[in-house]
């Protein structure tokens, strides 16, 4: 008897829903996912006008660093927070409204997109952009090195610093091969062949990155645009930036396409 009520006990334990799976939503965000649920049902919309008009109800939003909550020593949190955004969890918040018909649906779809295997774990969560391709329960396919005849193959020792240290204690480093588009070669053609809706990141050659920034590629009527949340002292909030300017001040960019 004492062997089945164990095991009943551990199947209780696996089945039933995590307290860090049910956020703690303040007013404005609730608010907020209920109209951009609203938008996103409203009529049938392709994958990149969706994520166009999604991601534009963003614009003006404050940016805030370092939005989420979780460290080996800390439990993760599932942090749902529109007030305010980082660059990462802006592009958790578009991905996975897109992808939803109801509150319900998109807290499934957050975790999802934020991390692997589906699982509320400072240990699962997709830390670096390039994840979102090569994690389990993919996001978005890596699509770079498709994209111009320039494209630059090379591999990156994600989470290990030059001088042997790591940047996120806790996390394994992870040889990741990638390729990157130079700034050089963002150019006509290049654009020509993006999608509005692709999601971009800032390819940085520094030791055990792989971009610095990430954002949203947006054809607009004046021309593309890198739709992210800013950092920068003359923004500081969500904003579209002229994409060739933008690519400009970086080495490269990594391209991936949302599913």
């Amino acid at each position: 008897m004492r062997s089945v009520l164990l095991i009943l006990a551990a199947l209780v334990a696996v089945l039933a829903p995590s307290a860090q799976a049910t956020p703690a939503v303040d007013d404005y965000t609730a608010h907020r996912i209920d109209e951009l649920l609203t938008l996103r049902n409203e009529r049938p919309r392709s994958t990149g006008e969706l994520l166009d008009v999604l991601s534009s109800r963003f614009l003006g939003t404050p940016y805030g660093a370092n939005m989420l909550i979780g460290s080996p020593t800390r439990p993760e949190e599932l942090v749902v927070d529109f007030r305010r955004v980082d660059c990462f969890t802006y592009l958790d918040y578009v991905q996975a409204l897109s992808r939803s018909a109801t509150s319900a649906e998109f807290t499934a779809n957050l975790i999802e997109t934020r991390y692997a295997a589906g699982t509320v774990d400072y240990q699962k969560r997709k830390h670096f952009f390039t994840d979102w391709a090569a994690a389990p329960r993919v996001a978005a396919t890596d699509i770079t090195g498709a994209l111009s005849p320039h494209a630059v193959p090379v591999t990156k020792r994600l989470n290990a610093k030059a001088d042997g240290g790591q940047y996120l204690p806790g996390i394994p480093v992870v040889d990741r091969p990638m390729t990157y588009i130079p700034a050089a070669a963002v150019d006509e053609a290049f654009v020509a062949k993006l999608r509005t809706g692709d999601y971009l990141g800032a390819y940085t050659d520094q030791a055990g990155l792989d971009v610095t920034h990430v954002g949203i590629f947006v054809m607009t009527p004046n021309g593309p645009v890198f739709r992210n949340a800013s950092s920068l002292e003359a923004n500081n909030q969500v904003v579209d930036s002229p994409l060739y300017d933008y690519a400009r001040t970086v080495p490269g960019l990594i391209v991936l396409r949302p599913l």
